[in-house]
């Protein structure tokens, strides 16, 4: 059985919804206080979404100094499978984890709602088992989504696939929703052990849902 540690940080909100998603899945499911200093046994480290801090200065630039994240760094340095949803990809972008910024969206205004992604790339755990071009249905929760990066850093990310899902329609055609620089909604950093989406998978786990997409995707983490 696959062990799974959510990290819960003041705010997070959506930690008792991942635990269950992993559940589901078969997985054996711990969390741990962003207070602690220690990790335990796991296969999968999760920062899931919320609000933690309260957003303060920007998404995840408090919760980034965190005691535990001294050892969530460790664990992805080691080359530890690490996922952060939404408020956890803002945290592991402050934190340095994963490369780029993230801004306010484009609109000023919250989002949230059921959106399409297209699979950009699965030469990684974390999408392997979709097929590239393959378009899924996830909703989305934020008002900090709009992923930013420059030019020359983006067309290295591409080349080393580390671009996984881009906001489209449901054919599969660009429909950003955030403004996010080309309508990136998922990443990884270069040792593909870190993985990073605004979208919520563990929001997606059944039809009652409008959407089982979701099940995919974090079965590829425990695979």
């Amino acid at each position: 059985m696959k062990k799974v540690c959510v990290v819960t940080f003041a705010g997070t909100n959506c930690d008792f919804d991942t635990k269950w998603a992993f559940e589901e899945l078969g997985c054996e499911v711990s969390t741990v206080w962003h207070k602690e200093e220690e990790l335990p046994e796991a296969d999968l480290v999760v920062l899931p979404g919320g609000f933690s801090y309260g957003d303060y200065l920007r998404s995840g630039a408090i919760a980034k100094f965190s005691p535990i994240m001294k050892a969530v760094k460790k664990r992805a340095d080691e080359g530890g499978l690490t996922l952060g949803i939404c408020n956890g990809f803002q945290i592991l972008v402050e934190s340095g984890l994963l490369p780029g910024a993230m801004r306010r969206n484009e609109n000023l205004h919250f989002i949230s709602k059921h959106h399409h992604l297209k699979v950009v790339d699965k030469e990684n755990k974390f999408l392997s088992k979709l097929e590239v071009d393959e378009v899924v249905n996830i909703p989305i929760a934020h008002a900090e989504g709009n992923y930013y990066n420059t030019p020359d850093e983006i067309e290295m990310m591409y080349k080393n696939g580390q671009v996984l899902l881009k906001y489209t329609d449901e054919e599969g055609e660009i429909k950003n929703p955030n403004g996010s620089v080309d309508s990136i909604a998922g990443i990884c950093n270069e040792n593909k052990n870190v993985f990073g989406l605004m979208p919520h998978p563990e929001r997606a786990m059944k039809e009652l849902l409008k959407s089982k997409d979701g099940v995919k995707m974090l079965e590829g983490l425990i695979s």
